[in-house]
């Protein structure tokens, strides 16, 4: 009982510091760009209004129950329909819906729209590993495999770490182009609010914007095999001095990245 109390309040204590899973956790990672914002505020408002209609139709069910049961109503009533209650239970769940639609929307529109992107990354689903290329900074590029059991150190996270990170420098505008060269995967990151198919054959785009420096994981999130469970993605948030140190240090060109207005 303690144990699985200890796990909860080490979920509350350090959920807005999270850029993994955690134990016991139920919602969202805490959004580190632009995109999980906009999902995560949409959620919290589709929540709140299947809430208004769970209520509604509970209250609306007590209702029946008690004033329609065999005691308080022995004679049946004989009609059969009512136009009036069909049109109504007809045009509100299309209100609703309407309603929903609106900033769903808004929220895909804003997701897929990419903007214009300071640097871009080239990923590439393999069985069962990821292939990174830095197209923009001399091509440079790299495998990531998952870091196995018996190598993991203290420290690090078992089946999420890579032994090579993918770096971003911190507040700017990332575009990744994905793909794969065998069957489907799917890049996903939590906390980045994306996940996109590696299709074989067809490039798909995505995009990011990270403020805070850190690392955030992801997995492979489309069936891809027998070890489909052991694809983990990490990316590295740093500031854009240490990523062009970093870039000088893998051979590439150091390519100035622009600010956003």
């Amino acid at each position: 009982m303690y144990k699985y109390l200890g796990f909860v309040f080490l979920f509350i204590a350090a959920n807005s510091f999270a850029s993994e899973p955690l134990p016991w956790q139920y919602n969202f990672q805490p959004p580190a760009t632009p995109v999980m914002e906009e999902i995560e505020t949409l959620h919290e408002f589709l929540m709140f209004a299947m809430s208004g209609v769970v209520a509604v139709v509970l209250g609306l069910l007590a209702y029946v129950c008690i004033r329609f049961n065999a005691k308080a109503n022995p004679t049946p009533a004989t009609f059969t329909h009512n136009v009036a209650i069909e049109i109504i239970w007809t045009l509100i769940p299309v209100i609703i819906l309407v309603i929903l639609a609106i900033p769903s929307f808004r929220t895909l529109y804003f997701a897929e729209k990419i903007p214009t992107a300071d640097l871009t990354i080239k990923v590439v689903g393999n069985q069962w590993y990821w292939s990174y290329t830095y197209p923009d900074h001399g091509n440079f590029g790299f495998d990531s495999y998952m870091i196995p059991d018996n190598k993991i150190q203290p420290g690090q996270r078992r089946l999420l770490e890579v032994d090579n990170r993918i770096l971003i420098p911190a507040g700017k505008t990332v575009r990744f182009l994905i793909t794969a060269s065998d069957v489907l995967h799917s890049f996903a990151v939590p906390a980045f609010g994306i996940k996109t198919d590696a299709v074989p054959g067809r490039i798909n785009e995505t995009w990011v914007k990270v403020d805070k420096p850190g690392v955030y994981y992801g997995q492979c999130s489309e069936l891809c095999g027998v070890n489909h469970g052991f694809m983990p993605i990490a990316v590295e948030v740093v500031p854009e001095a240490d990523f062009e140190a970093w870039v000088e240090k893998q051979g590439g060109a150091i390519t100035k990245v622009a600010t956003q207005n």
